[in-house]
């Protein structure tokens, strides 16, 4: 079996993992890091983004050995403590979430549109949104948070 060392969250890990395994198994399975979430096996949903060399990527689409020497970040990487990323707070503050199932890759996701696009409107937010799948909250608050964030972040 190959040995795959990939940096998540800023620490080295080292693991022999078999040829076909995903990222989201590597960091799932051999990691422990359950935040990155499969929602539907078909790369589909965006449950499972999570930030690749700086770049949002589905962690479902690629295997482990792919990305090896990379950097990675996955939802539990972005809080500093117990401060919340920017992100994440607009989140909680605009009520951008309900059940959670999509919350973290709905979060991944957002933070590399800001990187592309700091201030986005409205339709450029739901445009890169759509290879992420909310089955609750209809969007309008996950929209709201974003661009709440861009907001913010502008100011700053």
């Amino acid at each position: 079996m190959p040995s795959v060392t990939i940096t998540v969250n800023g620490k080295p890990e080292t693991r022999e993992v078999e040829n076909r395994t995903l990222l989201v198994q590597f960091l799932r399975e051999h990691l422990g890091l359950t935040g990155t979430h499969v929602g539907c096996d078909t790369s589909q949903c965006g449950a499972c983004v999570v930030h690749i060399d700086g770049y949002s990527a589905k962690s479902c689409t690629m295997l482990a050995t792919q990305v090896n020497g990379a950097n990675v970040t996955t939802i539990e990487g972005l809080a500093k403590g117990d401060q919340l990323h920017p992100m994440q707070e607009a989140f909680r503050e605009n009520h951008g979430l309900q059940c959670g199932f999509c919350t973290p890759g709905m979060v991944m996701s957002s933070i590399d549109l800001l990187r592309v696009n700091p201030k986005p409107n409205e339709r450029q937010i739901r445009e890169w949104l759509e290879g992420n799948i909310c089955r609750c909250t209809g969007y309008h608050n996950i929209v709201k948070a974003i661009a709440a964030c861009a907001e913010k972040q502008a100011k700053a």
